[in-house]
């Protein structure tokens, strides 16, 4: 209803104007989603979506008020339409990443099939409502009716209470490192780079449909508010259909299947939009598109949260919404200029290309296997037995790690290390590097640093998940008989650190050795 009412009193401007209500509500995610997700991981999910809640209730709030007084220009209504995007970006990462403490992973796709559904029966019921009462009392109740629904949901998280047990503790970090750790994670992980990939692929196209489905309903079919919203009702339809019959396409169709899938028939109904000027035409094209929409929304969203593991899950999260709702952002005021100056069927012909090139794409960059992705904690690395008890910032340490490997499998184990490198880069190092000893061949040393001692210690009893233990486990299964890794932490001799409550002396280093 909040879209329907903002875009109606734009659709007298130009049409980059009109798209401009996409950028308002989504470049705040591109903008503010990493430190929301840094606040997600490090504080309670449900005081955070709490606090979000009240800050859109307000800002909702104000919207109504001034539409009652007819002062909502161009201006404040794009202006205020932002601010509610910095409560939906606050909002978002806390909001996906609880969704593993509701349900159990192997549910975690109809889950987000269920999420969709929810937004989607709200995309059907909300436009078609909100049209007809900018048609019969205009958009200041429509405003008004946003507000109340975010008492809703504040009253359910007041209601829902987190369930008991461990959660991870994120280390005393400031706001940039805790930022650098969650990118570090996802620029190590290559089955999150891949979700990202195809997000990226498909939202541009995408796009297209729900910046230029206003004009489409203006322009090309002469409907009024009503009739526009009525559209956005048929593709919540169809997305609702769409979510009952998920696990039926799952059968026939796997994630990368889905994927090329949803955006072919995305394509075809842009196809359809651009080239009709009868609206059951359109609206038959529609109901496939919201089926399409929730198939691709729900295997992405599965997608990612499946392979992260909790420490960071809501700066992952985040960094996936930065790529969805950045696209949209960023292509909506794209798709508004082409409109203005090559016409609208020619942009929606355009988005459909775009499309179809994004689904031609899956065969040669598909999404990794997700069955052997296992992001439990796994707190198997030992307690290291120090001499001395070094601060929580004190760094940086060099961790060196020895391995003994007989000549028939040095290049196998050169190349199962490579998956522990991305291990290690991801859950704090710095620089990583694997040393053949020129005088012993069989002697392999592993380097890496870590910033500081607290960021060191949640790799042992934070970070690491059981795909990391399986990663070292097959490396370690190439040993010689009879021989463990050898592991030391050295620190740095210049920074002071104390042994024994004394400095450490001036160019000598300090360190410990053992075997894990």
């Amino acid at each position: 209803m909040q879209t329907v009412g903002a875009q109606w009193l734009l659709v007298g401007h130009d049409a980059s104007l009109v798209t401009l209500v996409q950028t308002a509500s989504s470049l705040p995610v591109v903008l503010l989603a990493l430190p929301s997700g840094v606040l997600a991981d490090r504080y309670d999910r449900r005081k955070v979506l709490l606090a979000a809640q009240f800050a859109l209730l307000a800002v909702s709030t104000a919207l109504t008020v001034l539409a009652f007084q007819d002062a909502l220009t161009p201006v404040p209504l794009l202006g205020l339409t932002f601010l509610l995007g910095c409560g939906t970006a606050l909002m978002g990462p806390a909001w996906q990443a609880v969704q593993p403490e509701l349900v159990e992973r192997e549910q975690l796709g109809q889950a987000a099939a269920l999420g969709a559904v929810n937004m989607n029966l709200a995309r059907a019921v909300g436009p078609a409502l909100g049209g007809a009462v900018v048609a019969a009392a205009g958009a200041g109740w429509v405003f008004a009716f946003n507000s109340l629904s975010f008492l809703g949901i504040a009253g359910v998280l007041l209601w829902w209470r987190r369930p008991p047990g461990p959660r991870p503790v994120a280390p005393d970090e400031g706001l940039l490192a805790a930022v650098q750790a969650g990118r570090r994670y996802v620029w190590h992980a290559p089955g999150v780079r891949r979700v990202l990939l195809r997000t990226a692929l498909f939202v541009p196209g995408g796009a297209a449909l729900w910046s230029l489905l206003p004009l489409v309903a203006s322009r090309s079919l002469g409907l009024g508010s009503g009739g526009y919203g009525l559209l956005l009702g048929v593709v919540g339809v169809g997305a609702v259909g769409g979510a009952f019959a998920l696990p039926l396409i799952r059968h026939r169709l796997d994630a990368n299947g889905m994927l090329a899938a949803g955006a072919v028939v995305f394509a075809a109904t842009l196809t359809v939009l651009a080239t009709t000027r009868l609206p059951w035409l359109a609206a038959v094209a529609l109901l496939p598109a919201g089926t399409a929409w929730i198939a691709v929304l729900s295997t992405l969203n599965s997608a990612v949260q499946q392979r992260l593991p909790g420490w960071v899950r809501g700066r992952g999260l985040a960094v996936y919404l930065v790529v969805f709702q950045g696209g949209q952002a960023l292509t909506a005021p794209v798709w508004g200029l082409l409109a203005d100056g090559l016409g609208l069927t020619a942009s929606l012909l355009i988005g459909a290309a775009v499309l179809v090139a994004g689904a031609l794409s899956v065969r040669r960059r598909p999404l990794h296997a997700a069955d052997d992705a296992d992001p439990s904690p796994s707190d198997h690395w030992p307690a290291p037995p120090l001499v001395f008890e070094p601060g929580p910032a004190d760094g940086p340490v060099l961790v060196s790690v020895v391995y003994r490997v007989g000549p028939g499998h040095r290049a196998a184990f050169v190349d199962r290390m490579r998956h522990v490198a991305r291990s290690r880069r991801r859950t704090g190092a710095l620089t990583w590097g694997l040393y053949q000893d020129g005088t012993n061949p069989d002697r392999f040393v592993e380097n890496y640093v870590v910033a500081s001692w607290a960021e060191h210690l949640a790799q042992h009893h934070i970070r690491l998940t059981a795909h990391d233990r399986r990663f070292e486990e097959q490396a370690r299964a190439l040993l010689l008989d009879g021989t463990t890794p050898e592991v030391t932490h050295a620190f740095d001799a210049g920074a002071g650190v104390l042994v024994a409550g004394r400095p450490t002396v001036e160019g000598t280093a300090q360190g410990e050795r053992t075997t894990p």
